[in-house]
């Protein structure tokens, strides 16, 4: 009973640590832990909905394991009072995460060499060689599944044990503070959830043969009476619970900081102040400190762990349910480095949700309700909206509800971008050589939107040719709408099309144009392509070389203007309009399982050392897989052109004026076919 105690909490805390390490590694995350993730994703409204439940059941946390530390305090000192010893403890922890969260760090080493020294004293002791009385038959002792535990059941056992597993949010809650979370919460949420697991594994079965059921159930500092080292295990007990209580307090006012920042709740504006001196939330650590100290007047342990396993359930019902929906969305910005199984989050989040119900159902209904209510409440009066929320792409698989709920988002979201193609056909002919080329730029979640441009004398002809080409690739999984307008020219046509668009629910943001291949033709496309600048759509150029075409479809280039100014990479990417170039470089060798080439040009050979560390930020910003090959050449570009290695297809900036000889020349040089790119500004690389 007590090891499937054990596994049960450690499996959640498996699923949902493996959940937290792989959107880690999609995105640096900021300030506010699993808040600030659940907020990206589904939007402040949810995120706040459990953010304040989480923050309520951090501080409540500090209580649970001041608790812990006053039993081993009255092991040496049973005539203190139990409500000073815990006062006194609570003025201590106060005092250290009020100083700074730095102090809070550099104790934990101090813990963990006294943890570490208790386990050893724990582990060689009489009770691991020689084991107490013989050995007992599964189902004759209390705890088993036949018989129950002694005094209550194994959900209400559950229910105490299972913050001794929630430690994993220590880092996440911390998020704001680390130097590189993609690469510390990973490697220290997995760590962690591996060390302490053996731990409790191995103390569960020495406990077995440390004492009877009773003594078991009546005597708390057991491990410290038959410890081999009696005062180094008490030691490590006591520092064990403080570093807890501390870890607490320190990562609950981050919490409630980035909900302050969100302006989530009452008082955002005073609690969201950062000290001057060393940047400390020290007001919402006094907030956490007052809830902290309300429950220390509660003076029972088993009233205050439920509300905190339920909320700390709840926390990661939801972080897991985030992995399912944007797995399942398939968004081109969620690219995790570690990449889970569906069934990894879905059983984090069913088995959080299954324990709610198992350890009270009442309660888990209340806590439920209170996370709706909120959420209900910030629906009506958020004062603000977030950008690079994923529900967006959620929304747009809802009908007519979720066309209304997308279009009161204000914000265009960068982590909801998906390509949604504008492709001009004025020849049903005239897609055949693009066909197979749409369908790996827009698999799995990307839209094609066709615009059929047709004369007074054509337009009976076109209409269903147009209809057979949209269904051709609804049939290949590709959401696909169509239209056929009537125009005397092309450019009007198009540039028509753009401007009309732009209150549509499905907007285009790209479009897709065949570069022409005569002057006067060029000439006639220009005036498109600054339209399209104007309503601040994508552009996407494909010049289709007449002898290669796509090629072996094995080798892309990816052309990238080097830049070099002291701005946040962010800037430099809009600077250099590169976004939409890497995310369709990226989804098309995915598509085409292809090589990728990430070729940076420099004139003068001075500046081959900074085009490189250019390329490494990026491709980590990027999450660019590390099969990439990174290339800095030096020379003029047309040299570079004709110098570089042979592609199947190469992505390069289009000029802020284009102009019909680069292209050509573009296209003659690498003997390839080419796609010239131009921002819009919403898509983003860094998503």
């Amino acid at each position: 009973g007590g090891l499937l105690v054990v596994g049960s909490a450690i499996s959640i805390t498996l699923a949902t640590g493996l959940s937290i390490a792989s959107i880690a590694t999609n995105t640096r995350l900021g300030v506010g832990g699993p808040y600030a993730t659940i907020a990206k994703s589904l939007g402040l409204e949810v995120g706040a909905a459990v953010g304040i439940p989480l923050f309520l059941s951090q501080s409540l946390a500090v209580t649970l394991y001041i608790f812990g530390f006053r039993e081993g305090w009255h092991y040496l000192f049973p005539s203190h009072p139990a409500l000073w010893v815990d006062l006194g403890v609570f003025a201590a922890v106060l005092l250290v995460a009020f100083i700074s969260a730095g102090l809070a760090f550099r104790l934990q080493y101090l813990v963990m060499g006294a943890i570490a020294a208790s386990l050893i004293s724990i582990f060689g002791s009489a009770v691991t060689w020689d084991p107490v009385g013989e050995p007992v038959m599964w189902g004759s002792f209390p705890g088993s599944l036949e018989t129950g535990f002694q005094g209550t059941n194994f959900w209400g056992v559950f229910a105490v044990f299972f913050p001794a597993v929630t430690g994993i949010l220590s880092g996440v809650n911390l998020s704001g503070e680390l130097e590189n979370s993609r690469r510390s919460i990973p490697v220290g949420t997995l760590a962690a959830i591996a060390v302490s697991s053996a731990i409790y594994f191995v103390l569960c079965v020495w406990m077995a043969h440390a004492g009877t059921p009773e003594r078991l159930v009546e005597d708390y500092t057991i491990a410290v009476d038959r410890s081999l080292w009696p005062p180094v295990v008490l030691v490590g007990l006591m520092a064990a619970t403080f570093s807890a209580a501390l870890s607490s307090l320190v990562g609950a006012p981050r919490i409630l900081l980035a909900l302050s920042q969100d302006r989530a709740i009452v008082g955002s504006g005073w609690i969201s102040h950062l000290s001057a001196r060393n940047g400390e939330p020290r007001r919402a650590l006094l907030v956490s400190g007052a809830i902290a100290f309300l429950a220390l007047l509660i003076r029972d342990l088993n009233a205050i762990a439920p509300f905190i396993t339920l909320f700390f359930l709840i926390t990661y019902a939801t972080v897991n349910f985030v992995v399912v929906l944007e797995s399942s969305l398939g968004l081109m910005n969620f690219r995790p480095t570690l990449r889970l199984p569906i069934i990894v989050p879905l059983y984090g989040a069913l088995g959080c949700i299954l324990a709610m119900v198992a350890i009270d159902p009442f309660l888990s209904l209340v806590a439920l309700a209170v996370a709706i209510v909120i959420s209900m409440r910030l629906a009506t009066h958020t004062p603000i909206r977030r950008a690079g929320e994923a529900r967006s792409g959620l929304f747009e698989a809802m009908a007519q509800w979720a066309a209304t709920k997308t279009m009161e988002l204000e914000v265009a979201s960068s982590r909801a971008w998906k390509p949604t193609l504008l492709v001009p056909v004025e020849d049903r002919s005239q897609l055949l050589g693009e066909f197979r080329l749409l369908l790996d730029l827009s698999q799995p979640e990307g839209t094609v939107n066709l615009l059929g441009l047709a004369t007074q004398s054509s337009v009976e002809n076109l209409s269903p040719r147009i209809a057979d080409l949209s269904s051709a690739l609804r049939r290949r999984g590709i959401f696909t709408t169509y239209s056929v307008i009537e125009t005397s020219t092309d450019t009007t046509g198009i540039v028509g099309a753009l401007q009309a668009l732009q209150s549509a629910f499905f907007r285009p943001n790209v479009l897709f144009l065949r570069s022409p291949t005569e002057l006067d033709h060029w000439e006639r496309t220009v005036p498109v392509l600054a339209e399209a600048r104007r309503v601040k759509m994508g552009v996407m150029l494909l010049s289709l070389h007449p002898l290669a075409g796509l090629g072996r479809a094995e080798v892309i280039n990816l052309w990238i203007r080097p830049q070099f100014e002291d701005l946040p990479l962010e800037e430099r990417l809009e600077k250099g309009s590169s976004n939409l170039g890497i995310l369709m470089a990226l989804r098309l060798a995915r598509a085409w399982r292809a090589q990728l080439n990430l070729i940076v040009v420099v004139t003068p050979k001075e500046d081959t050392k900074a085009a490189k560390w250019f390329v490494e930020e990026l491709r980590d910003y990027c999450r660019i897989p590390k099969l990439a090959r990174t290339i800095v050449m030096v020379g003029s570009f047309e040299d570079c052109l004709s110098k570089a290695p042979q592609a199947d297809m190469d992505f390069m900036g289009l000029q802020t004026v284009p102009e019909f000889e680069f292209v050509q020349k573009a296209l003659l040089l690498t003997g390839s076919s080419c796609i010239f790119t131009s921002d819009s500004g919403i898509e983003s690389a860094l998503a």
